[in-house]
């Protein structure tokens, strides 16, 4: 069987697990990691080819874009102008039909194809979401994270100035609103007020319940842990009151990473363009033959 060869752009918490999903899967193969700094190497990459650039790799056929959200849109434009494919979890629902014309334009010009945000919110839920509202076209979805690390937030606010880390938890409230308790080690010299002011205003928290608090320590607080409680009560034809629920309880980074790896998979099986998860048959996220998951599934 001929494997896929995947790089991995980026070597944070969806990185590594995104490797140890990719080790787990017969049908692919680490083609190198890419990272800003190739000269470390942890013990755990010992054998596979790291380095600072795709342009160093031979023979990828897709990019694991494992980057925070807001370098999505550079390395994504990139790996396709090197004529690679390419997936990520881009996590910023407000923007993810923009990014998908960016990319669809740029795939098609390239003859490759990517998925965006394929992580699991967005990504597998929004196929959750698609498939319930299906069984109920008129109705209402609520989706409650949470309690939870965000990882995206939590990216989001190392990168304000002065911010030496950071954990965002998602708390649910109830009916899809959600409180942010975000947590910041500050660096020496730095004013908490002013970073507490940015990180409020950042379109990741601008929307929800926010409150910022300075800690001596962020790495004593974090949990990866994470979930969703999926609910959507609505109409079935003419008939009222059809209740539906998912819910999972998960490792954020972990899930992260395998469903990337899916991803990638599927992004194989794609004509050029750019999509989202609710617009890939979910069987070509399976490992192995259509006939077969038919048969085993339907």
């Amino acid at each position: 069987m001929k494997k896929f060869r995947a790089a991995v752009v980026g070597y944070g918490n969806i990185g590594r697990y995104t490797i140890e999903a990719l080790q787990q899967a017969a049908d692919f193969e680490i083609a190198g990691i890419v990272r800003r700094n190739a000269a470390d190497v942890p013990a755990e990459l010992a054998g596979y080819k790291v380095v600072t650039s795709l342009k160093e790799l031979d023979n990828v056929d897709v990019a694991i874009l494992a980057t925070p959200t807001r370098k999505v849109e550079e390395h994504a434009l990139e790996a396709l102008s090197l004529g690679i494919n390419t997936v990520d979890s881009f996590d910023i629902h407000t923007k993810i039909s923009a990014l998908r014309a960016t990319l669809d334009a740029k795939a098609k010009e390239a003859g490759k194809a990517c998925i965006i945000s394929a992580g699991w919110d967005p990504g597998t839920d929004s196929m959750v979401r698609a498939i319930l509202q299906a069984c109920a076209p008129k109705g209402i979805t609520y989706t409650n994270f949470g309690p939870g690390m965000s990882m995206g937030h939590s990216v989001a606010v190392k990168a304000v100035d002065g911010v030496e880390d950071a954990l965002s938890m998602t708390i649910p409230t109830g009916e899809g609103v959600h409180r942010r308790m975000v947590y910041v080690q500050v660096k020496p010299g730095y004013d908490f007020e002013k970073i507490a002011a940015a990180v409020k205003a950042d379109p990741y928290f601008a929307s929800d319940e926010t409150h910022v608090m300075q800690v001596e320590s962020v790495d004593a607080l974090k949990d990866m842990g994470h979930g969703v409680n999926l609910i959507r009560k609505g109409v079935s034809g003419k008939t009222q009151n059809q209740n539906f629920r998912f819910t999972m309880s998960i490792n954020n980074p972990a899930l992260t990473g395998q469903i990337l790896v899916a991803a990638a998979r599927a992004v194989m099986r794609q004509k050029p363009g750019c999509y989202t998860l609710i617009e890939i048959p979910p069987v070509d996220l399976l490992e192995g033959d259509r006939d077969w998951w038919v048969s085993h599934i339907v």
